[in-house]
């Protein structure tokens, strides 16, 4: 079975950090993105992925450079310009020769949906596309996604009022769909398959949904993307994973308190670190005390982050004191 895997966003909300790294390929507790979610299309079957690119291919080419991630087999689908969520799907599919029932997710999520079970629901349901979806305790924030008793998707409420809707369910960015979706995209249109594709399905009453409540959330801003690593270390998901890599320098007389330190990051001596995450090749200085914040860059000795930002081109000189700050600067280093 294939899976189309939408990973050409541009990762603005996540910047600094996505200024030089493509949001799947930011580590979630010292392991890709990417790699957490096509491991979990493995486990359903899945023994090819297509990757929907249209932000800086480079990266992933050397991210997996023998065309393998996580056991299962990549094809790369690198689109000539943006084309939206279904061009996007449309054009990987067509391009990896998909011709069967396909799974689709969002580059962005970290997940525990049993996709066997989905893939089992939608075939039962003899649909042409099956939903994800995923209750949320604040649904005016969200497009909500209402079902009746069968399974079928009766309408998309975006950001109801209160009163608007009783459901708190909402699309979760897992798909899984027949070949006949693709030949509902124009080849080479942009379109959106939320506000284009999945509203005519539904009109034609071949769209069906599965809630869950397994483990779900968007990485794609910077408090839900520390909150992702740190979930995966305190057990909140199925597995934990070690919160310091095997290739990171710290030093015996820092605190590490429920944090992750990536490889080849450096830690020195003195440092106070709470609820953060040093990525891969960060260098944090002397004395220093980091309070939920994501480092990539170089941090001064004895300077003080808290909810803070460090891109990989960062340099936080030392003795400074930052509060809610993003270095360098996203608006200025575009």
């Amino acid at each position: 079975m294939h899976a189309v895997v939408l990973v050409g966003g541009f990762g603005t909300r996540l910047r600094p950090l996505t200024l030089t790294t493509p949001k799947p390929l930011l580590p979630i507790a010292n392991v890709r993105q990417l790699e957490h979610l096509i491991a979990t299309l493995g486990s359903a079957g899945v023994t090819e992925v297509v990757l929907a690119i249209g932000f800086k291919p480079e990266p992933f080419f050397e991210a997996f450079p023998d065309g393998m991630c996580a056991g299962i087999a990549l094809h790369y689908a690198v689109e000539p310009e943006p084309l939206d969520t279904a061009g996007a799907i449309a054009f990987a599919a067509r391009h990896a020769g998909v011709s069967d029932t396909f799974v689709v997710m969002n580059g962005d999520i970290l997940c525990d949906v049993d996709l066997s079970s989905l893939v089992a629901f939608h075939k039962a349901q003899g649909a042409e596309g099956t939903l994800h979806l995923t209750p949320v305790s604040d649904p005016s924030q969200y497009g909500v996604v209402e079902i009746d008793d069968g399974g079928w998707v009766k309408r998309f409420v975006e950001k109801p009022a209160p009163g608007e809707t009783t459901s708190n369910l909402v699309n979760a960015g897992t798909y899984v769909l027949e070949p006949s979706v693709i030949s509902r995209i124009p080849e080479g249109q942009r379109m959106s398959i939320e506000r284009v594709v999945f509203p005519a399905m539904v009109a034609d009453g071949t769209l069906a949904a599965m809630p869950t409540d397994d483990y779900w959330i968007d990485t794609g801003l910077p408090s839900t993307y520390l909150r992702a690593n740190l979930d995966l270390i305190d057990g909140s998901r199925s597995r934990i994973l070690a919160s310091v890599g095997p290739q990171a320098h710290v030093h015996s007389s820092a605190s590490i308190t429920h944090s992750v330190i990536g490889e080849a990051a450096v830690v020195e001596e003195g440092c106070v670190i709470i609820d953060s995450v040093v990525l891969p090749g960060a260098h944090i200085g002397p004395r220093v005390r980091l309070e939920r914040s994501l480092v990539m860059g170089a941090i001064g000795a004895e300077s003080s982050l808290t909810d803070c930002v460090v891109g990989a081109d960062g340099h936080v000189p030392p003795m400074s004191q930052l509060v809610n700050s993003k270095v360098p600067n996203p608006e200025s280093a575009v």
